[in-house]
């Protein structure tokens, strides 16, 4: 039996496709209200994460994470 990915596994192998991810992407590809906790719990396993300020097309700011 295969287990199914957790959040922070599905994260992690799309940032490690060299794709950036927003709060708003996570929770729309992965369900993942709390992108920063993910990041977070990455963080602390080791993963070098990058975060940079966005500006989304309505003014509004928000994170953008991508591995270094």
């Amino acid at each position: 039996m295969t287990q199914t990915p957790t959040q922070t596994d599905s994260i992690l192998a799309h940032l490690e496709k060299g794709r950036s991810l927003t709060s708003l992407q996570a929770l729309e590809k992965f369900g993942c209200f709390r992108l920063a906790a993910r990041i977070n719990d990455l963080r602390n396993l080791g993963w070098n994460i990058a975060k940079e300020s966005y500006i989304t097309a309505t003014g509004k700011r928000v994170a953008k994470y991508s591995l270094r």
